[in-house]
């Protein structure tokens, strides 16, 4: 007997088909200093016309991010990153027909960016840096992303260190997790993210996807952002993110087979592409 496939996840009004198929989830880059070189900066028209052809290309959710979270970035003030997310998300509640997500960690942009037409919010620190963060989310009912990181993004790479990789990003995500579950977030809308290249060398990297599948004991549906990162460009003999798209691609075929539900990423119309042919084999094709 065939199980039956999982519930969408309704945020809004949208609905998600989380756990049927790989969602993907489109990067989009207010910022003047993105490490991939896809920065949008102010350029509102220039961003509907990127959400718009993700769309177009496959993308099940538009993630707006208005402060850069390189390796040795600085922060923003609030306000700014407000200023950064907040207007683009009003437009694109109108110019796109999938969900929206902002990519902070901070309540007040959060809160800014719900209340506009976001109906997730992606956390690099996982709870970590604000846990008021998660009755915010509570009280919008919109979805959670828990993700790792060891540091900030100003200092992570600066000889990041485990005695156990996994078993010290599993208690960093479940610790977030007891916290978004406390604040009253359902647990269907949270999702967690082992943080590919957050506090990580390449050999750590390497070892979360080889062993992504052990993730899955959390009970949230794994989301992977692997996209034109720095350990696939070193793999590939220092391919500048441009040129790393392929090499994404092998990342997220891999994440799949490992039991990722959401990847994350840049290049959308290929990761597309290999998500539709991963999941043929992983879940079975369907004509």
């Amino acid at each position: 007997m065939t199980p039956a496939a999982p519930t969408p996840l309704r945020l809004g009004r949208y609905s998600l088909p989380v756990g049927q198929r790989t969602l993907i989830m489109g990067i989009l880059n207010m910022t003047p200093d993105s490490f991939s070189g896809d920065g949008l900066g102010d350029d509102l028209d220039a961003a509907v016309t990127q959400a718009q052809a993700m769309q177009a290309a496959g993308a099940d959710i538009l993630d707006v991010g208005g402060m850069s979270t390189r390796p040795g970035s600085a922060e923003i003030s609030e306000a700014a990153e407000i200023r950064r997310v907040v207007p683009l998300i009003r437009r694109l509640v109108a110019a796109v027909d999938v969900p929206l997500s902002v990519d902070t960690y901070r309540a007040a942009v959060a809160d800014a960016a719900l209340a506009a037409g976001a109906v997730i919010v992606n956390d690099i620190s996982g709870l970590h840096a604000e846990p008021a963060l998660a009755a915010v989310v509570a009280r919008h009912g919109a979805a959670l992303v828990l993700m790792h990181i060891q540091g900030t993004p100003r200092t992570m790479q600066q000889n990041p260190h485990y005695d156990d990789l996994l078993g010290e990003v599993s208690a960093y995500l479940r610790e977030g997790q007891t916290w978004a579950l406390a604040a009253g977030i359902l647990a269907t809308h949270l999702w967690a993210d082992p943080g590919i290249g957050f506090g990580k060398t390449l050999t750590h990297n390497l070892e979360l996807l080889r062993r992504l599948g052990e993730l899955r004991a959390l009970g949230m549906p794994l989301l992977v952002g692997t996209s034109r990162k720095a350990f696939i460009g070193r793999i590939l003999g220092g391919r500048p993110p441009a040129e790393r798209v392929a090499g994404t691609g092998a990342t997220v075929a891999l994440a799949i087979a490992h039991g990722a539900s959401i990847v994350r990423v840049h290049d959308v119309g290929p990761a597309s592409d290999v998500a539709r042919v991963a999941d043929a084999i992983v879940r079975g094709y369907r004509e």
